[in-house]
């Protein structure tokens, strides 16, 4: 028999360097488009990516880091019981602190849009629902994800998941701590919404 921390620590480890893979940067750089770092707010992230006009790059970010927060989670459960919430811990981290970038990641929306979905359905639809309600009313990016990752522990709730419930709060505190500056922003009322402010300096 082999050492009973090998399959836990594998799921953790895989989830994490599939989070740490920085799909806005890769997908930025091969198709000409600059480095992602040196463009607009610097985040690595969908909006970002948005910024270089290039919307379907965008969109594929978004899928891309989404697809790695469900594929974390169905990859740890099939290694062992309970891995999928290591795997989660796992590439949500990764993203929000790849090593590859100095620790520098993204804030965390779309890969824990996927982490959910994979865990709970019912949860992750709600969650993608939150979000896309909240940024059609408010036309505000960092509104929209901060509003469905607020929203994904109290749906997890709701519904009887409290084996959900503390993971998921541990994401959204996160995923407001990465936003910290857009609440600044907020509640300044100097933060840009989709297609108005093009300051490259604002916004996620």
């Amino acid at each position: 028999m082999g050492a009973p921390w090998i399959a836990p620590a594998t799921a953790l480890i895989l989830g994490y360097l599939l989070g740490s893979i920085p799909f806005g940067l890769v997908l930025t750089r091969m198709t000409g488009a600059g480095d992602l770092r040196s463009i607009g707010s610097g985040n690595i992230g969908a909006t970002n990516v948005l910024r270089t006009g290039r919307k379907g790059l965008a969109a594929a970010t978004l899928l891309l880091d989404a697809a790695k927060g469900a594929v974390a989670v169905l990859l740890g459960e099939a290694l062992i019981g309970g891995g999928g919430a290591l795997a989660a811990v796992g590439v949500f981290f990764g993203h929000l602190y790849p090593v590859w970038l100095r620790f520098r990641g993204g804030k965390g929306v779309a890969t824990l849009f996927g982490i959910a979905l994979a865990s709970n359905l019912m949860c992750g639809l709600l969650f993608a629902a939150v979000w896309i309600g909240a940024l059609v009313i408010t036309r505000t990016s960092s509104l929209g994800g901060m509003s469905a990752a607020i929203a994904l522990p109290v749906a997890a709730a709701a519904i009887g998941r409290f084996d959900l419930v503390v993971l998921f709060l541990i994401f959204t505190l996160m995923v407001l701590w990465k936003h910290r500056e857009n609440i600044g922003r907020l509640l300044a009322g100097t933060e840009p919404r989709i297609g108005g402010s093009k300051d490259p300096g604002k916004g996620e």
